[in-house]
């Protein structure tokens, strides 16, 4: 099946899709403060460059689109109906690495929270979301991953 607008114009569609400072992340990183923690963004000397880096907990968290990250059982996590062995690849290599890097941060020490889209959607779940990682960053638990698909009920 063909494109549906020409190649410039889907050029620049994509071009539009940010990898930091999304909506979600904005919304996560607001409710963060709100109840006193402080973080980094997206720090250069971490692998993977965690979207915000708690340095008094030694957590970082990662805030995952859905779609990007292929979150498993996601109302959100959809195949363009185009191209699809390139998607697929695509995703597969997306996983993969996000696998790599949360081993690799694991191993060095890091605690690591995975808070994904879906989980981020409205103000009430952003609430629920954020209390559950402010719970999260005062325990001992190395992993944590948010969202509505990820067994974690979320309003």
């Amino acid at each position: 099946m063909a494109d549906i607008v020409d190649q410039q114009t889907r050029s620049r569609m994509m071009s539009g899709i940010r990898g930091k400072n999304t909506r979600p992340e904005l919304a996560l990183r607001r409710a963060l403060h709100a109840r006193g923690f402080r973080f980094r963004l997206h720090p250069a000397g971490l692998r993977g460059r965690p979207d915000l880096v708690l340095p008094k907990h030694r957590a970082v968290v990662f805030v995952h689109g859905c779609f990007w990250h292929r979150h498993e059982g996601c109302r959100y996590t959809t195949t363009p109906s185009t191209r699809t062995d390139f998607w697929q690849s695509k995703f597969e290599a997306n996983v993969v690495r996000d696998g790599a890097v949360r081993e690799a941060l694991l191993d060095s020490g890091w605690r690591v929270a995975t808070v994904w889209e879906c989980a981020l959607r409205k103000p009430d779940q952003i609430a629920a979301s954020a209390e559950l990682l402010s719970v999260w960053l005062r325990s001992d638990d190395f992993r944590i991953e948010i969202g509505e698909a990820a067994g974690r009920p979320l309003p």
